[in-house]
């Protein structure tokens, strides 16, 4: 009697195939991307050799008082500067073979292969760069993305950005403080943030924070110093008695990335930090090509970029968080 592997169940019955693509299982939310996309944090540049961001950094201080017909002070200041941020390029490919294609067509194929593979390249590309984007840049030789550990030090007061020496440079010096607890857990959490929005804010009326993106650990640390609420709601800005997005400290939106670094919280605004990319190199997908010695075929997807600052002062990091 033969006995082969499958057996009779399911050489007999056919798979109840239940929507028509694959279901996510990998993916994470990528708050800190989402945050540049939404707001002015993606900058579509025309090119040029490296990103250099133009700086206003010093006062002219040839202004004082002076009596009549006194001499002015004619020296010269310099005032203005720039920082410069080399490209970086992103890259991967997606591989079909014809054996692939021919197994999943017809009334056979659970769903369109090519199709789920080509989205699931885009959201792997959006998902490498996400987890570069709170990263050093110093990864990979150096060839991965200019992220926040670089950009929004947790020590400040060192080390060389964009060309600039922030040990030297007080107006280059991104604000960081300590959340780390005196008694009980997150005692000091709303304090750092308290000093750190308002660290980062142009005075009391200009220029706040935009968001605060923590790691989820120390979201819900700020979240269980909030007076609790059974239900409210907000036509506005939907239901907050339930949904994470509409979470608030004064006007910056709190929320966490699975990718952020633990016991850590940036506080940051699409105005002052930059991901920047040459137009038409942004998630660009070449058309496909055959290799010679291969029955497949392969699809490149390109991003050419790099994350900037061009005023440190407006944001911030609490470390420390605890």
């Amino acid at each position: 009697m033969a006995d082969p592997a499958l057996g009779q169940l399911i050489a007999s019955v056919l798979e109840k195939v239940v929507g028509d693509k694959p279901t996510d299982n990998v993916f994470t939310s990528q708050a800190l991307l989402n945050l540049l996309k939404s707001g002015s944090g993606f900058r579509s540049l025309s090119g040029g050799r490296v990103i250099e961001e133009t700086l206003e950094y010093a006062e002219n201080t040839t202004f004082r008082s002076y009596s009549d017909l006194e001499t002015l002070d004619t020296t010269r200041i310099d005032v203005f500067d720039a920082a410069r941020f080399e490209w970086k390029e992103i890259g991967g490919t997606v591989v079909v073979s014809e054996l692939e294609k021919a197994r999943a067509q017809g009334q056979e194929a659970k769903f369109e292969l090519v199709t789920a593979k080509v989205n699931n390249a885009k959201n792997s590309m959006l998902a490498t760069l996400n987890r570069q984007f709170y990263a050093a840049g110093t990864a990979n030789g150096g060839k991965d993305i200019t992220g926040l550990a670089t950009l929004v030090s947790s020590t400040p007061t060192s080390g060389t950005v964009g060309g600039i020496d922030r040990g030297t440079f007080a107006f280059w010096r991104n604000r960081q403080t300590s959340g780390a607890k005196t008694t009980t857990a997150f005692d000091n959490l709303r304090g750092a943030m308290r000093t750190t929005y308002n660290n980062c804010s142009k005075g009391a009326s200009a220029e706040h924070p935009e968001s605060f993106i923590f790691d989820q650990t120390s979201f819900q640390g700020f979240e269980s110093t909030l007076t609790t609420n059974e239900r409210f709601t907000s036509k506005d800005s939907g239901d907050g008695g339930f949904k994470n997005e509409v979470l608030k400290f004064k006007a910056c939106k709190v929320t966490f990335d699975e990718d952020a670094p633990s016991a850590t919280g940036f506080c940051l605004n699409s105005r002052n930090l930059k991901f920047n990319y040459p137009q038409g190199r942004w998630m660009k997908v070449y058309p496909s090509v055959t290799p010679a010695n291969q029955t497949a075929e392969i699809t490149k997807m390109l991003v050419i970029g790099n994350m900037s600052i061009n005023n440190p002062r407006r944001l911030g990091v609490i470390t420390a968080i605890d």
